[in-house]
């Protein structure tokens, strides 16, 4: 991203929801899979993780876990 990464949008997000009821679920997605790169993004505030390629069924799965009403 030019500006900010994801770890960075990810806090600026998390820090503007504090003291509300709001939650917006952001799930992070990387080619870049390493060792350590999944716990970064829950860490960081990220709700989930999925890793490229990403399988069709896989991100379906993703976004129906975080999109379902709850």
């Amino acid at each position: 991203m030019p500006i900010m990464d994801g770890i960075k949008a990810t806090q600026t997000i998390r820090t503007l929801e504090a003291g509300s009821e709001r939650h917006i679920p952001i799930i992070g997605m990387t080619a870049n899979a390493m060792k350590g790169d999944r716990e970064k993004c829950l860490d960081a505030g990220m709700d989930d993780y999925i890793s490229k390629p990403v399988s069709l069924p896989d991100l379906r799965r993703m976004l129906e876990l975080w999109t379902t009403a709850r």
